[in-house]
């Protein structure tokens, strides 16, 4: 009998220590926003990828530095100039068992390039990819493209059979609010598995017991919440109620370093953030001029580039925590050129004189639209920056509101005047020019491009660059076409924001400038 107690103990004890060491493997994540949708090809937005890029993988991965390495694909090569082999990785199942063949491949490829797609940049120079067996694939492109590895470092894997089955072929739409059952559920080849979705509320997930590759961290379940309120996101990270938070509000920072039980990691960040404006329709939707549309006046836009208040802006709203730039790119970017890098003087005197030559002495009205909870203090940056064209006679009527509405909105070029933030996701000015500055057509060129800046040379010049291979000739193609985009104010740039993460001081993660979260890396002491 007493053996039998001791053993009944001992079980207990034993059963308590497991719950404790499951309890210690989970991670706790309080994000200012949620990932609207599990799809991976439904929104091209860092945070939809960063999450969605545990669970599913790409051909060609990075790792902790931002270098390419395998990922699906074990090795590739160039066996022309216009075609490139990619070998695969034989023996990866998905979550639910299925294997990974070159069949999910074509399948994966075509539908991130087909209707309702937020990813067709990525594959809008692609002209076929086909099938070599299992376990390669060729994809040809349509013209030579040197960095298609890079391209497509984003462009993660789906099975075929399982989005049949579960009517999920094609991507979900932000921009049509149409959902399917890729939104809720998941079946990647990652290193975690998605548990359960709550949107906008949790989202669990579970490390993958029979995943491929190796897994550094020591985390076994993830919890993903939402928390808008910056002081309730600081408030959850002080108390324990969460092991990680993203962003730290700046004004946050000293405290939560000083906390004893928490700390801050800093560090840049790739992302440009940028304001657009409506450079296509003849009359603006949102804005008091009727008959004509302001923007399309270079003397306009040149005049708000230079009402805006950049280092103020820098001071003041962002506490330091920012990068002023001239340029769609940053540092880090292939392709950034220090020299070119020279904003337009802050100067609302020749702001004004500008509006006046353009026919508008007294200014006039326009809307902006901007989130409030994506990038770093994006609504108060607004407000700064609606507060400074005050000062020049232009008002705005600001609308700012949660990325959840926002995104559906912007995507369907339902603005005049917006705000956006830029990770090139080759990590190369090729994939801002396409995205961003290239004129806009149906197959994926400008898809981002959300006020339709057009310039043809601008066009020739990223076509070149595409299938230039010479480095210097290459660099030099990028600061034509960035010096054209400068000149024409095709965008209003505004800064590189500062990654800042809280981090409860048990826990070890893996900070990227591409401000991607991996949970791989993750660990608790």
């Amino acid at each position: 009998m007493k053996f039998k107690t001791t053993r009944a103990a001992s079980l207990l004890v034993g059963a308590v220590l497991a719950l404790c060491a499951a309890q210690a493997q989970t991670i706790r994540i309080g994000n200012q926003g949620d990932a609207l949708s599990m799809d991976p090809h439904s929104l091209n937005e860092s945070l939809q990828l960063s999450v969605t890029s545990n669970v599913y993988e790409p051909l060609v991965a990075r790792d902790r530095n931002l270098q390419l390495v395998p990922g699906l694909a074990t090795s590739w090569k160039q066996t022309s100039p216009n075609v490139w082999r990619f070998e695969l990785r034989k023996g990866v199942t998905f979550h639910d068992g299925a294997p990974f063949t070159a069949d999910d491949v074509l399948f994966s490829f075509a539908r991130a390039g087909g209707e309702g797609s937020d990813m067709r940049s990525y594959t809008n120079d692609i002209k076929a990819v086909r099938k070599l067996g299992d376990f390669a694939v060729e994809i040809e492109t349509k013209s030579p493209f040197p960095i298609l590895p890079d391209v497509i470092s984003l462009l993660f894997m789906m099975n075929k059979k399982w989005a049949e089955e579960n009517q999920a072929t094609r991507p979900v739409d932000r921009r049509k609010g149409i959902e399917n059952a890729a939104s809720f559920r998941a079946n990647g080849t990652g290193p975690f598995r998605l548990r359960e979705r709550q949107p906008n509320v949790k989202t669990t997930f579970v490390r993958n017991g029979n995943y491929w590759g190796k897994i550094e961290g020591n985390v076994i379940n993830v919890e993903y919440t939402p928390i808008g309120n910056d002081s309730t996101r600081v408030a959850a990270l002080l108390s324990g109620q969460v092991d990680v938070i993203e962003p730290v509000p700046l004004q946050d920072v000293a405290r939560i370093s000083a906390s004893g039980k928490t700390k801050v990691m800093q560090g840049p960040e790739l992302r440009t953030i940028f304001l657009g404006m409506d450079q296509k329709r003849d009359e603006l939707l949102f804005s008091n001029v009727k008959g004509k549309n302001p923007f399309k006046d270079k003397r306009v836009r040149q005049a708000f580039y230079q009402a805006i208040d950049i280092n103020g802006i820098q001071r003041t709203v962002m506490r330091g925590a920012s990068q002023p730039t001239a340029l769609m790119v940053g540092p880090g970017i292939n392709g950034f050129d220090e020299s070119m890098n020279t904003r337009l003087p802050y100067d609302p005197d020749a702001a004004k004189k500008l509006l006046t030559e353009a026919g508008y002495p007294n200014g006039f009205e326009v809307a902006m639209n901007c989130p409030n909870d994506r990038y770093v203090n994006d609504a108060a940056i607004c407000q700064a920056v609606a507060t400074n064209l005050a000062r020049v006679g232009v008002k705005i009527l600001l609308q700012a509101e949660t990325k959840g509405t926002y995104f559906p909105k912007i995507l369907k070029r339902d603005t005049s005047f917006y705000m956006l933030g830029w990770t090139p996701g080759t990590y190369d000015s090729h994939n801002a020019l396409n995205a961003l500055m290239r004129c806009v057509d149906d197959k994926g060129s400008g898809q981002f491009n959300l006020g339709a800046y057009c310039n043809p040379k601008l066009d020739e010049l990223t076509v070149q660059i595409q299938s230039e291979t010479d480095k210097t000739k290459r660099d030099a193609l990028i600061k034509q076409a960035f010096k054209l985009h400068s000149d024409d104010i095709g965008h209003l740039p505004l800064h590189q924001q500062a990654l800042a993460w809280g981090v409860a001081s048990n826990v070890t993660l893996v900070q990227v400038a591409d401000n991607f979260m991996p949970f791989r890396y993750m660990s608790v002491k």
